[in-house]
């Protein structure tokens, strides 16, 4: 059966209608974009550097940094990048970004909507669905572009963006490579606390709070934020927290834009992920999925987890494009930006082979 309303839209020739697709067309927002090199990571002279903006599904601006190789002809792969959640692309994705450019790859590094030097109102808000759609946007763009192999786009997720990337690989055919790089399933951590140890009395009390949270911010005529990385940070704090202070909070990582590095997202952004869970259909991804993950990680857990979840329909004997690759000895935060660590030799060879 199919839904007239709603997937086909069956209109008569002869029956009058105000609707004109010229009143739906695709607008960009501007935006001011800087000019300057503020990057966590210096500038490479093997890569051209330009700044670029594309419109997503839902009308909002994003904002991007082009890196294309040097001396390098003809179409080329592509990968989108962004990540971690709470970031932007004068981060880790940007890092990411350039070391993939210098590679061979055209790429961009992009902020997600509502955040950094995209558009999007409210700010500092997020979104399964909308964070999700941000990545099948980047692949709008990519496919676009003369100098890209439309049969050849990858994307890369960092993090929180782990979680979005395999969404969107699942939802979008297009997208022929997925890298999710110390991945979160930000509905799953979202929902069920660390290491899952919540049970459905705290959600609810979760749920009140965040309600008490929306009254008050009606009330107040803005948005409280929910806090970036805890600063200062407390002497008995989890390791992981350590380890995010070490990036976010010192000169290794911080950025002035970064939610993480000052005052975080809006303190009702966990409410989406309560109610819409991320990686539903990830056993139906026909394309090639690596997940990138440190063994001492605090966050392995998700992608062992996604990765049974990948593999649950391969039958052995069969090729089985899903990869697992655990970093002996790596923590979560050292798949940001130690060099030496982040397997790029593994992850330029995966993406070659899209």
């Amino acid at each position: 059966m199919i839904l007239a309303s709603f997937v086909t839209a069956i209109v008569s020739a002869n029956e009058p209608t105000t609707m004109n697709y010229k009143d739906n067309i695709i607008k960009a927002e501007t935006l001011t974009l800087t000019t300057e090199w503020d990057k966590t990571f210096p500038k490479s002279d093997k890569v051209a550097h330009d700044k670029v903006t594309f419109v997503n599904r839902y009308g909002i601006t994003l904002a991007a940094d082009l890196y294309i190789p040097l001396n390098v002809t003809g179409k080329l792969p592509a990968i989108a990048v962004s990540g971690p959640f709470g970031a932007v692309k004068e981060q880790v994705s940007g890092r990411y970004a350039q070391e993939m450019a210098e590679r061979g790859f055209l790429t961009i590094a992009f902020d997600p909507s509502f955040t950094g030097e995209s558009g999007g109102t409210p700010r500092y808000v997020a979104s399964p669905d909308i964070n999700t759609e941000d990545f099948s946007a980047a692949v709008d763009y990519l496919t676009t572009r003369n100098d890209v192999d439309a049969e050849k786009i990858g994307i890369i997720g960092i993090c929180g963006w782990g979680g979005f990337a395999v969404n969107a690989a699942a939802n979008d055919p297009r997208i022929k490579a997925t890298v999710a790089s110390t991945m979160y399933d930000m509905s799953r951590v979202n929902s069920n606390g660390y290491f899952d140890s919540a049970d459905a009395e705290q959600r609810l009390e979760l749920r009140k709070r965040l309600a008490r949270q929306r009254t008050e911010d009606a009330r107040n005529g803005y948005y409280t934020l929910g806090g970036g990385v805890v600063d200062p940070l407390p002497e008995d704090a989890p390791q992981f927290v350590k380890d995010y202070y070490d990036y976010y909070k010192t000169p290794r990582g911080y950025h002035k834009r970064s939610l993480n590095s000052n005052g975080g997202f809006n303190a009702t952004s966990p409410l989406p992920f309560l109610n819409l869970p991320l990686l539903t259909y990830a056993d139906e991804i026909e394309s090639a999925v690596m997940l990138v993950h440190g063994e001492k990680a605090h966050s392995l857990y998700f992608s062992n987890d996604t990765y049974k979840k990948l593999t649950d329909k391969w039958k052995p004997g069969t090729p089985n494009n899903k990869i697992l690759h655990i970093v002996p000895g790596a923590n979560h935060t050292d798949l940001y930006d130690k060099m030496d660590v982040i397997p790029f030799n593994d992850i330029e060879m995966f993406f070659k082979n899209m």
